[in-house]
């Protein structure tokens, strides 16, 4: 799992995560960046900006493998951060996240006293609490180290809670939810992680994920099938005039469009489609193409399409 790049977005859509970590009230105007010290090879991960100088600057770092030198380098990164930063803050503090305690350096030597002040926080995600009693922040950081035969039900929990909850950009949660299941299981498709959360058909046509790939899908099929048909068209048009021609090609161009968009549909959903399904679904009417469409989220293999064909046939 690419835990950096995760927890990352994770900051960045809700960067109130790190104040319920520290069990504060989230102050305004804070702003979440990557900061590259150029003057080294050091990077900050994590750098919570406050909005003027006299605030707080909050360092974070998420730290899933044990490293017995991550004290030196983070405590170094920090200090030059400080000497060439110095004028945008007041104060400092620090947060390490970890999975569990043993992921932690033994010896903190030389930096005992900065370890264990109160300018470092140390959060171990397996001691949170429960799915339940966390804020969805912070039960989103849980659920990137639960294994594999939990987060489907924690995931499915997490979701409803999306759902009935007041909680803020609750799209920006759920998409949240979906990546972190999406890097556990990395053979489902987004299609199917979302029927995993719960999703109804008709919740599944209002998420983005659906909608961009529709249009998408539909943009191409539309130009291909545009471009193709006004080549028959023109073709046409020569032998039967120029206006009926472009109109009759247009109109076929539509109609192989919205077949693309099917297509495309399936062979995300079950890879391959055999060419005689591919023909059939090719010369269906327009209304048959979008009763198709309406359908086929609902389908569980190719069987059922074939199955649907006949009957509408």
């Amino acid at each position: 799992m690419h835990r950096d790049s995760l927890f990352y977005q994770l900051f960045a859509q809700l960067p109130q995560t790190l104040f319920d970590l520290l069990g504060r009230d989230t102050p305004q105007g804070y702003r979440f960046d990557s900061v590259e010290l150029k003057q080294t090879a050091f990077r900050m991960d994590g750098v919570f900006v406050p909005p003027d100088p006299s605030g707080i600057v909050y360092f974070c770092e998420v730290q899933f493998q044990r490293d017995n030198t991550f004290y030196e380098r983070f405590f170094a990164e920090i200090f030059l951060y400080l000497r060439l930063y110095r004028h945008t803050f007041s104060d400092w503090q620090a947060v390490v996240i970890y999975p569990h305690r043993q992921a932690e350096q033994v010896s903190f030597d030389p930096y005992e006293v900065l370890v264990n002040s109160h300018r470092l926080h140390r959060v171990y995600l397996n001691e949170l609490g429960s799915l339940e009693a966390l804020p969805l922040s912070l039960a989103l950081m849980q659920l990137t180290v639960l294994p594999e035969a939990e987060m489907p039900t924690a995931a499915r929990l997490l979701a409803e809670r999306t759902r009935i909850e007041a909680v803020p950009r609750p799209e920006v949660i759920m998409e949240l939810i979906t990546t972190i299941v999406l890097y556990k299981f990395t053979k489902l498709s987004r299609e199917e992680v979302l029927r995993m959360l719960g999703f109804t058909t008709e919740e599944l046509k209002r998420t983005r994920f659906y909608q961009e790939v529709y249009a998408e899908a539909r943009e191409d099929g539309l130009q291909q099938g545009l471009q193709q048909g006004l080549q028959q068209g023109l073709q046409q048009g020569l032998q039967q005039g120029l206006q009926q021609g472009l109109q009759q090609g247009l109109q076929q161009g539509l109609q192989q469009g919205e077949a693309a968009v099917v297509l495309r549909q399936l062979r995300r959903r079950f890879g391959s489609v055999p060419n005689d399904l591919e023909e059939r679904i090719r010369q269906l009417s327009p209304d048959q193409i979008e009763a198709l469409a309406e359908a086929l989220l609902d389908f569980t293999d190719l069987e059922a399409v074939f199955a649907w064909l006949n009957r509408s046939s």
